[in-house]
């Protein structure tokens, strides 16, 4: 057994060169001397490099570089000067089409050894349009914590006691001091900025992630694509009106894009950016964006999709795969603030929607009449027990679960009912592997469309069709 042999060799501390052949799910590049699995940190199919072991099993080992040898070329200059420290993006480093490639081998890789299929049509990943500026939503933690960038660890001048921005993966309370993240729209860096400088400059203590005490927490920004608006969310630790209004006065005076200052007031220890109450400062509770035809309301806390232009391709092939007449009755499992039915409210006759989120479910409501929409209702509740309930069986099921996919329980449910169509809508290719390995079955995977909503991410969006045998 050669794998055994160089499982007895590498020890935790070594050094040793290798070279990347792949990338495993999670997004680490992955090496096989003599078929023993090495899992290497922010590496690239087709590097060779010189890395330390940090962590060795019985069955693979990490490890981390110490320099790379050889560039792949499929490596680019990253845009960002937190790329590889940052845990918001991690492969920016990782030349686009490739991300496409990896992501859909990632969804083929799934489906064949967890769910246990085979044959499955998976097409290839359709790209996000932008791949910078995608994301309609971003939360900056405050810290007294300030993590230095290598360059900057010998420098006296910087200050370590303040930093706004992300965190480094793996710890809690550290936090990058963000001065621009390419991922949101430009304008939200701006903001970010003026926040920095005002936080900075205010009397009132920056929250301690550990310590538990201070003012300034999170600050969460909310941007409409179809309107070029934005929402600006300052969660603190308590209410102090003086501290924030003249913050909001100024945001309000300075942006005309800002349409709605928000500061949600939360006193749990716990790390959310959700506030117990909210107060308004300036504007609107909320700001409208549109996916397709439909304009929906997004409130400070209400969740919807991170990136809405992607959103609209996703819905698309949902819309696709559901191939409806007009004349079904479709029932959505997880239907969460209502986008999805409202979304093919014109294509099918009634549409009732399921969810255990009860501010969701009042969305979802506003939703439906504010887009006109009158065949779509929402019931209140756990899946498991609202299912067996319904007093009408569905032509089609949408299923939109949590990263944590269905409950077995809910998966036992669906097998009673036994809709001619199941679309399922999934956002972790592990968990719907696994649920589709369990209705098996009864249903035959037609087909399985990959929708990049994450760019430099491992993350990756489907759409299944699912046809009952």
């Amino acid at each position: 057994n050669i794998s055994g042999n160089l499982n007895m060799t590498v020890k935790k501390g070594q050094e040793i060169e290798l070279t990347i052949s792949d990338i495993a799910f999670g997004g680490k590049g992955l090496a096989k001397p003599d078929g023993f699995s090495i899992f290497v940190d922010k590496a690239v199919p087709l590097d060779r490099v010189n890395a330390r072991i940090i962590k060795k099993k019985k069955n693979y080992a990490e490890a981390r570089i110490i320099d790379i040898l050889d560039h792949s070329a499929f490596r680019v200059p990253p845009r960002c000067e937190y790329s590889g420290f940052c845990g918001g993006c991690k492969w920016q480093f990782l030349d686009y089409n490739k991300q496409l490639e990896y992501k859909t081998k990632t969804v083929i890789d799934s489906i064949e050894h967890i769910g246990m299929i085979n044959d499955v049509l998976v097409h290839p990943t359709i790209p996000s349009g932008p791949i910078f500026g995608y994301r309609n939503k971003m939360e900056f933690s405050c810290s007294d914590k300030r993590w230095l960038l290598p360059e900057e660890l010998g420098n006296e001048d910087i200050k370590k006691d303040f930093g706004i921005g992300l965190h480094v993966p793996g710890t809690f309370h550290k936090i990058i001091d963000i001065k621009e993240c390419h991922i949101q729209p430009e304008l939200g860096n701006s903001i970010l900025d003026d926040v920095r400088k005002f936080i900075k400059k205010s009397s009132a203590p920056v929250y301690g992630l550990k310590s538990h005490s201070g003012f300034w927490r999170f600050l969460m920004l909310r941007h409409s694509a179809a309107y070029d608006q934005w929402m600006v969310n300052i969660i603190t630790s308590h209410e102090d009106r003086n501290i924030l209004q003249p913050l909001s006065d100024l945001l309000m005076e300075k942006y005309p894009q800002v349409v709605s200052v928000i500061n949600n007031v939360t006193s749990r220890k716990s790390s959310v950016a959700i506030g117990e109450y909210e107060i308004l400062l300036a504007g609107d509770l909320f700001i409208k964006d549109k996916i397709g035809t439909f304009e929906f309301e997004i409130s400070a806390n209400s969740f919807f999709q991170t990136n809405t232009r992607g959103a609209e391709k996703l819905y698309n092939f949902v819309k696709k795969y559901a191939d409806l007449s007009g004349n079904e009755t479709i029932v959505d499992l997880y239907s969460g603030t209502g986008t999805i039915p409202v979304f093919l409210s014109d294509s099918a006759r009634e549409i009732i929607g399921i969810e255990i989120v009860e501010s969701a479910v009042s969305d979802a409501r506003k939703n439906a009449i504010k887009n006109g929409v009158s065949n779509c209702r929402f019931i209140l509740g756990d899946i498991k027990e609202s299912l067996p309930r319904l007093s009408i069986k569905p032509d089609v099921m949408i299923i939109d679960p949590p990263r944590v996919g269905m409950h077995k329980d809910v998966i036992k449910e669906i097998e009673k009912i036994k809709p001619e169509k199941i679309v399922y809508v999934s956002c972790n290719p592990a968990t719907m592997a696994r649920d589709m390995g369990m209705l098996k079955e009864y249903y035959k995977i037609e087909e399985v469309q990959p929708v990049d909503m994450f760019p430099h991410t491992y993350h990756i969006e489907s759409v299944a069709r699912l046809i009952k045998k």
